[in-house]
């Protein structure tokens, strides 16, 4: 028992003699030694934040990768030359006022479809400006825990105001695929409103009463004059984004449609001189993803 407490004893006065050897050693340092020790600890502190932020930026570089993958665009490195693109000065929004009317799981894929958009927006030649608005509740909590880094995206303006409130009503178009318009050309000084809503149309044209409520223009993407869809489709709030992004680089509807659409969803050419003939059984995450029944509607008149 004696010789455990002995050895406690100098394990005591060693540990107390190597702090005083520390300050007497802090003491006798120089004023930039001090600073050098200061630094070196703080860095020391920081080394799960840095951790964390390269996860981050790894997590970030996956999805772009993705993204590109889809559109089988082959991965060129995160060394991308910027410098080369041309920003659009024609307003890209997602309109996330619609937070009560989904569940989380549903939130939760608004996120991923949002991070998408904003990856797309970063590597493209023409990027828009991208804002998202209304940003709170579900959507910024589960940001905050699963993306911390949202808060560096750069290129972005997001705001916590409804999009009504920050920009011109007389410059908001929202696309809704309710809208008896069918969308020729984007115009560049104009802002253009895709509802942020996962729903499987639970909540069919709350979109286009939104913008008829607010006393704003509305528009449907002229989907169904150029793409004849063999099956159920669904089709997400990223690939309406990026449908605009490739139609202001090819200024062609139906190249955009085919550069954004993946295959495997049934996307089909509408053949020249004919309609989109085919009902649908639409389950789609975003309004404006509606297939375009005007010219049925035409053809059956005349018939």
């Amino acid at each position: 028992m004696a010789s455990v407490q002995d050895n406690n004893l100098e394990c005591t006065n060693h540990e107390n003699e190597v702090a005083k050897n520390e300050k007497e050693q802090t003491e006798t340092l120089s004023k930039r030694q001090r600073k050098r020790l200061l630094k070196n600890q703080q860095w020391e502190e920081q080394r799960e934040l840095r951790k964390q932020k390269r996860k981050e930026r790894k997590q970030q570089r996956k999805l772009e990768r993705q993204a590109q993958a889809e559109d089988g665009v082959e991965w060129t490195g995160k060394k991308r030359m910027r410098r080369s693109a041309e920003p659009s000065s024609l307003r890209l929004v997602i309109d996330c006022s619609f937070d009560s009317l989904m569940v989380l799981k549903d939130v939760k894929k608004l996120h991923k479809q949002i991070q998408r958009c904003y990856a797309e927006n970063r590597r493209i030649q023409h990027p828009v400006q991208f804002y998202l608005t209304s940003h709170r509740g579900q959507l910024k909590r589960i940001m905050d825990e699963i993306n911390k880094g949202w808060v560096n995206w750069k290129d972005v303006h997001i705001k916590t105001d409804p999009f009504h409130e920050i920009m011109s009503k007389e410059d908001l178009v929202y696309l809704t695929s309710d809208s008896p318009n069918v969308l020729q050309e984007l115009d560049e000084a104009k802002a253009y409103v895709i509802g942020g809503l996962v729903d499987h149309n639970h909540h069919k044209g709350v979109t286009f009463d939104l913008a008829k409520k607010l006393g704003i223009a509305h528009a449907q993407l002229p989907l169904g004059s150029f793409v004849k869809m063999n099956s159920r489709k669904v089709l997400a709030v990223n690939h309406v984004f990026e449908i605009v992004l490739a139609f202001l680089e090819k200024q062609d509807w139906k190249e955009a449609f085919f550069t954004v659409l993946p295959q495997r969803k049934g996307a089909m050419p509408v053949e020249l001189g004919q309609g989109n003939n085919e009902e649908e059984d639409s389950d789609q995450d975003s309004d404006i993803n509606s297939v375009v029944s005007e010219k049925r509607t035409e053809q059956q008149t005349g018939q």
